[in-house]
């Protein structure tokens, strides 16, 4: 026996019925992963998770399988986004407080589906939003910010704690302009609140969300028909506030009428005006920031939890961006990220964000 293996430890995890499936995955994937990243050797069975290895490979493997443990106890999934938000997370041996650890972030209630939050920004998003009338929801591409600010808005319906939800965005893409699309007005910006649409049919039924915008329970706006109005009782999400002047954001801002929230999401990298230097959104957090109710929750790219490659797509741009990188030159492309991930991880139907 090398002095290696004599050095080696071992530790055993009990587990319940059924739960080797719920760990291990669709085809094993999480598990695969969880061998891929971790030190200690990872030996499976229906009773028990044995590792191997230095005491300090066991703690660290012992922290994340217990935290996915704790996770598919709550859920009863383990999915590819909670691996490696675990990894991420409790691997690093830190002190961490309970709105930290995984297994403890909070779900959003929706009438279709619950909706699990899959990291820490994600989460103090979700407090914020509790707590403060103003949120400002910003990052990049497949963080969530939309979709959380869909479901936060559409629980605060069904519990009453508001009597409308009212959704605005800015038609400024592609430079196109309302006035020379065909159609009636609600023809004209369905294109543009499609994402919103996409969120509201996931957590509410379909035929409900239609009555409730015939009662005008639930309204889609173009940001310009806000002009003149105070919106109360209502949840109000302006969705791509990139995308509005420093003038326009004032207007919208100032529209907030009593027991109202509103949630405004945006990414400072698809700035789609002529002047990217107009943008309300790069603006409003130094001019608002020390205002007591309004909160600034700021996601990354660790944040992304669509397909694994997001994350990179995200990252590889910003490196691209920092490099000042010429279109089409080839110089300052990072080299393709390793991932253990070797297929998307399978997704259950009540958990996207």
């Amino acid at each position: 026996m090398s002095g290696t293996d004599s050095a080696a430890e071992r530790a055993q995890i009990p587990l319940k019925e059924g739960e080797l499936f719920t760990l291990a995955g669709v085809h094993d994937r999480n598990l695969k992963v969880l061998r891929a990243c971790l030190a200690a050797k990872i030996i499976a069975n229906s009773e028990a998770i044995v590792l191997t290895g230095h005491p300090e490979e066991i703690l660290e493997a012992q922290n994340v399988v217990e935290e996915l443990l704790k996770i598919g106890r709550r859920r009863g999934v383990v999915e590819g986004e909670d691996v490696e938000t675990v990894l991420r997370i409790m691997s690093r041996g830190e002190q961490l407080e309970a709105r930290e650890i995984p297994s403890g972030y909070s779900n959003i209630e929706t009438p279709e589906k619950r909706i699990y939050l899959r990291t820490p920004n994600q989460e103090r998003y979700y407090q914020a939003s509790l707590v403060n009338d103003m949120v400002f929801a910003i990052g990049p591409a497949g963080t969530g910010k939309t979709y959380l600010a869909v479901a936060m808005a559409v629980q605060a319906l069904t519990r009453h704690q508001v009597k409308r939800l009212i959704l605005v965005r800015p038609a400024v893409e592609a430079g196109e302009n309302l006035g020379f699309l065909p159609g009636d007005l609600k023809e004209k910006v369905d294109p543009y609140f499609r994402p919103l649409y996409d969120a509201l049919m996931e957590m509410v039924p379909t035929d409900r969300v239609k009555r409730m915008i015939e009662r005008n329970v639930i309204e889609v706006a173009p940001l310009a028909y806000m002009r003149g109005r105070t919106l109360s009782d209502a949840f109000v999400i302006l969705d791509e506030a990139q995308n509005t002047t420093r003038e326009q954001m004032m207007m919208f801002l100032t529209r907030l009428g009593a027991r109202s929230k509103t949630v405004i999401t945006g990414d400072r990298t698809q700035i789609d005006l002529p002047r990217k230097e107009d943008s309300g959104l790069l603006a409003v957090p130094r001019i608002l920031r020390n205002i007591p109710g309004i909160a600034f929750i700021e996601l990354q790219e660790a944040d992304a939890v669509r397909h694994p490659l997001v994350r990179q797509i995200i990252k590889a741009y910003q490196v691209w961006r920092e490099n000042g990188t010429e279109e089409g030159d080839g110089a300052g492309a990072p080299a393709a990220a390793e991932t253990p991930l070797e297929t998307p991880p399978a997704r259950s139907e009540d958990s996207r964000t």
